[in-house]
């Protein structure tokens, strides 16, 4: 059988989106500049050089000190997977605070490994209160409290103070979802007694996607290593990576060094910041959408004491199509905004200012295109930017 030779492709000439969806967002040029350098061994004492400081700069912007904090080969996705993996066991009770599309996610994936998954859940957009935690692990009496601290589908944070106590006096591990809050939201893995926390590399620290930062506490490594079973993944197994990540240097897989070049330039720009600017930015320009979208006759979906400043939904108004308005925002104006998941499918649109998108420039750009492209009745304000 003769194959057809293909047609030349054309050279790749991509539109110059703005990336105010949920994610990707855009990368910083700096990021994109060290993405492009050569790629070198991954064994190479150079890369491992390179590695260590990755280590060092993502234990500063979770804050926290736990030794295996490494960059996951692989996206957010596989981070979920990789806390869940390496410390659930076939009958573990795994509690998972259900809030939105990825506390589903949590419950499905921890299922896969033999959990058993009970859930405690709220409306989306809503948040869980201390109490009703502590009723839960009451109830329950879990291995593992799964929250998702950032919904990426709702828009909510869920305030985790004084949690890690409670899965301390209940003897369970605290794993958080940071997707969509690393880099643009105060988290202080340590203070809050968090176990195990995975994100993302494409939101918050303005790199493209791909890596996925894992870290995990002394008391997870420990039930890691107590383990009755193997931990079924052999790509995500921790007992692994970690001799790939620390001593011996075991080789392990073929890692993404330019993937890990941008994540250590995307750390370094937040060091060069400082961390604490970098959350005020990322709340100064959320505050300045949420005052515009206002003005504009739009809701946001979300109370203003639980609204991520990272991701915003804002209300479809009654009448307006939403998917029209976001095609004509990305057709007309080379402006990505996201749509809603599961129960908010058509009912919100997710809005982004996420790394090195959160700027005041984008929000006055994209309020502009957004009062041109919502219908009469969607559009009662008539404010200039």
């Amino acid at each position: 059988m003769n194959i057809a030779t293909p047609t030349h492709p054309q050279p790749l000439n991509l539109p110059p989106r703005l990336l105010l969806g949920p994610g990707p967002s855009n990368a910083n040029p700096r990021v994109l500049a060290a993405m492009s350098l050569p790629p070198i061994g991954h064994l190479d004492p150079f890369y491992l050089q390179v590695m260590d400081e990755i280590q060092t700069l993502l234990r500063y912007v979770w804050q926290t000190q736990n030794p295996l904090t490494i960059s996951v080969s692989g996206t957010g996705s596989a981070g979920m997977e990789a806390t869940l993996a390496n410390v659930v066991e076939p009958g573990d009770v795994v509690l998972v605070g259900v809030m939105g599309y990825f506390g589903h996610r949590l419950v499905d994936m921890a299922t896969r490994y033999g959990g058993d998954v009970r859930q405690l859940t709220k409306p989306w957009g809503q948040v869980f209160s201390l109490e009703e935690l502590k009723q839960g692990l009451e109830t329950h009496r879990p291995a593992v409290l799964a929250l998702v601290n950032a919904e990426t589908s709702t828009g909510a944070r869920q305030p985790l103070e004084g949690v890690g106590e409670l899965c301390r006096e209940y003897n369970c591990l605290l794993l958080i979802d940071t997707v969509t809050s690393l880099g643009g939201v105060p988290l202080y893995l340590d203070d809050w007694g968090v176990d195990l926390a995975y994100s993302c590399s494409q939101k918050g620290l303005g790199c493209p996607p791909g890596l996925s930062p894992f870290t995990m506490s002394s008391r997870a490594w420990d039930k890691l290593q107590n383990r009755k079973t193997t931990v079924t993944n052999w790509y995500l197994d921790m007992n692994l990576l970690s001799r790939y990540w620390g001593e011996p240097r075991t080789y392990h897989h073929t890692a993404p060094c330019n993937m890990n070049y941008g994540l250590r330039e995307a750390l370094t720009l937040i060091v060069e910041e400082g961390l604490e600017n970098c959350w005020q930015r990322h709340r100064t320009n959320a505050e300045l959408l949420w005052e515009g979208l206002a003005d504009l006759g739009l809701n946001c979906h979300v109370d203003l004491e639980f609204r991520l400043p990272t991701l915003t939904t804002v209300r479809v108004p009654d009448g307006v199509d939403a998917k029209a308005v976001s095609s004509k925002l990305l057709k007309e104006y080379n402006i990505e905004i996201g749509g809603g998941l599961g129960e908010l499918a058509g009912i919100v649109w997710r809005i982004g200012l996420m790394g090195y998108n959160s700027r005041p420039e984008n929000v006055i750009l994209l309020l502009e295109a957004l009062k041109k492209a919502l219908p009469p009745t969607g559009c009662v304000g008539n404010t200039s930017y």
